[in-house]
């Protein structure tokens, strides 16, 4: 894999960061390690100011409307030293000229005295710019959150789906054992739009094997959202060392997720039924790749952050050591050979977002 540029947003949430959301010009890097710049500026980028700036950026996305939803937990320190100086936001920019478009304050109601909320995916339907949902998934209050663009309203959902498997809370990375048990539903995903105008939401807990599904059909409508136990779908396991950070579907319907026990990222072509047997590593470096924490697709690119983590938690990291990575790879070239490498295919529409040859 090759070691390229990073994209323009890299996110950094721990006490005594200057700024939690910078970018980094592609047009002037020349090597080594970019200096970051905030973004949007550093007036907004003040830990504890709240309402008026970003305390911690833990995840972001940019949709096809030129917009940056940045999921801003509020949250200072880490472990047992995380304080709540301020109330979990959505905040939404403009990428065209910088400017906050919105700021959303999660509700009492959307969250629970354990939430920690680690992802996020948006969803555009038919309506265009204004028909947009955010999914943001609480790992630790096992809920997921939706937001209503047009509304501008939350909801939350819950599902026993999105607990762990108290099985799989046993991990192996960069040479450290040791055991994250309570990680409930962490890495979601979005498949394109289907015939019948919605999109699946694919999911899962970081402690399983395991993948789940739910159509948005479901999660858009608030009486629906929670009350419609059995519409979420149970999918088969992804097989040994499958714990999983973030995943990611392509325009094509090709999802990537990491495999965080393997040091790789990890593909499956939704053309083909979920099993371990029509999924392929894709990417895989025993230094490089140690613990692939975030990853995208953008202009046919496959984009990967990793940062050790779990060396940062469970031991001593080395600061004279590379411990923070952004590295790209062509999709064709990291599916070539792989089962993941198929013709192309339109989706379906159908419960558990499987594709059709056309």
């Amino acid at each position: 894999m090759e070691v390229k540029c990073p994209t323009r947003i890299v996110k950094i949430s721990m006490s005594g960061i200057p700024a939690t959301l910078n970018y980094i010009p592609l047009d002037s890097i020349r090597g080594g390690s970019p200096k970051l710049t905030p973004y949007p500026s550093w007036a907004q980028n003040v830990a504890g100011a709240c309402g008026s700036g970003l305390t911690t950026a833990y995840r972001i996305h940019a949709d096809a409307c030129d917009r940056l939803w940045v999921l801003d937990t509020g949250t200072i320190g880490i472990g047992n030293t995380t304080v709540q100086a301020c109330p979990y936001t959505l905040n939404v920019f403009d990428l065209t000229t910088d400017k906050l478009l919105r700021q959303y304050r999660l509700r009492p109601e959307d969250i629970n005295q354990n939430t920690f909320i680690a992802n996020i995916a948006v969803d555009l339907g038919k309506g265009g710019c204004e028909d947009a949902f955010a999914y943001l998934s609480d790992e630790l209050g096992y809920g997921l959150i939706v937001y209503s663009w047009q509304l501008n309203r939350s909801w939350r959902v819950e599902h026993s789906y999105f607990m762990p498997d108290p099985l799989a809370g046993d991990y192996n990375i960069g040479g450290l054992n040791f055991q994250w048990g309570p990680e409930g539903i962490f890495g979601i995903s979005l498949s394109p739009q289907g015939l019948d105008g919605y999109r699946t939401l694919f999911f899962h807990p970081l402690s399983s094997n395991r993948e789940f599904a739910v159509s948005t059909r479901i999660l858009r409508d608030e009486k629906l959202a929670t009350n419609s136990w059995h519409e979420f779908q149970v999918l088969p396991e992804r097989g040994p060392l499958g714990h999983s950070t973030a995943e990611i579907m392509d325009d094509n319907g090709l999802q990537f997720f990491t495999l965080i026990d393997q040091n790789a990222v990890g593909c499956w072509n939704s053309l083909l039924p979920y099993a371990p047997a029509n999924q392929a590593v894709v990417a895989r470096h025993d230094e490089a790749m140690i613990f692939p924490s975030d990853i995208k697709v953008k202009r046919g690119l496959l984009w990967i952050m990793t940062d050790k983590m779990p060396v940062f938690l469970e031991s001593t990291l080395n600061y004279t050591d590379v411990n923070f990575r952004i590295l790209t790879v062509p999709v064709r070239d990291a599916i070539a050979g792989t089962v993941c490498d198929n013709t192309p295919w339109t989706f379906s529409g159908n419960q558990l977002g499987f594709w059709d040859r056309r």
